[in-house]
Order: structure tokens, then sequence, then C-alpha cells
């Protein structure tokens, strides 16, 4: 009786440990979380088979609630702060070279707007997008139709 205990305490530890692990410290489903609720299945099975019904109620009840329990307290503590990032980024893209373009404006286009491409519009060469979805092909002349935050739309030029 006492070693069933012991495979059924230990088989859960290491159980939660695992859910732990995946919850807190492994992103996407990993073997942590599919070990840890292997184990706790395991355990629980374990307590049914070898010890009975109640036994295995009350490991299923006490499972649930020391997991909840564990998540609780790990969330509720500074523990993850130590390993948290806490870095803010305060820094921003330069896009003024933006601010010398202007809607109107004639440009070149660099490479194939398929539909997004470089331009070259007053001497400055940014991102282009074709602004009703077709293609552009290169060295094809282009009239600015709208300046957006970081890069620009743009059609076909009409010759005439």
């Amino acid at each position: 009786m006492t070693l069933n205990l012991i495979v059924v305490i230990g088989l859960i530890a290491l159980g939660i440990i695992f859910m732990l692990i995946e919850i807190f410290l492994l992103p996407g489903v990993s073997i942590a979380g599919i070990a840890g609720a292997l184990f706790i299945i395991g355990g629980i099975v374990y307590a049914y088979m070898f010890m009975g019904s109640t036994a295995g109620n009350i490991t299923l009840a006490g499972s649930a609630l020391v997991l909840g329990g564990a998540f609780v307290w790990l969330v509720k503590s500074n523990s993850l702060r130590r390993i948290a990032l806490e870095t803010n980024i305060e820094e921003s893209v330069d896009v003024s070279h933006l601010k010398k373009i202007e809607v109107g404006d004639i440009g070149i286009a660099l490479s194939r707007l398929n539909p997004i491409g470089q331009v070259l519009v007053n001497d400055v060469e940014v991102e282009g997008k074709s602004y009703d979805g077709e293609f552009i092909d290169e060295e094809t002349e282009v009239e600015v139709v709208k300046v957006k935050s970081y890069n620009i739309l743009v059609k076909k030029r009409e010759n005439g």
C-alpha cells in the first residue's frame, strides 16, 4: 500500500512539474506537455487500478486541486519576473524620407511591383505598392496616389 502511494504521488508530482514547465517556459505543445499529461493520467489510472475507486477519486480531485493551486501560486509569485523580458522598445523606424514625397509626384519602378516593389520618387528609394493591385513592370513610370506611414501607393502613369 505504501509503495502504491509513493508511485501515485511521484507520477502526479512529475506530471504537474512537466505541465507547469510546458505552460510557463516552453511555447506551444511540446514533449513536456505531453509527458506531463501522461504522467498525471498514469498516476490517476494507477490509483484507480491498484488502490480502488475511492483512492482514485481522491487522487483525481487532489491532482486537479494541486495543479490549479501550483498554477495560481506560480502566476502570483515573483518567480517568473526573473526570467521575463521587461525591455521596452522605444525606438522607431526612420521614415523621414517619405516627407519628401507628395501625392501626384512622378517616379519610376525600380523593380516589378507584384503588387509591392521598390520605387524611386524624388531621388528617394521607397517601398511602393500598386494602388489597384495590378502588376507594374520594372522601369515603368508611376504616379504617387497616397503616402502612407511606411510606404507609398502608386499607379501607372497615364501619358497624356
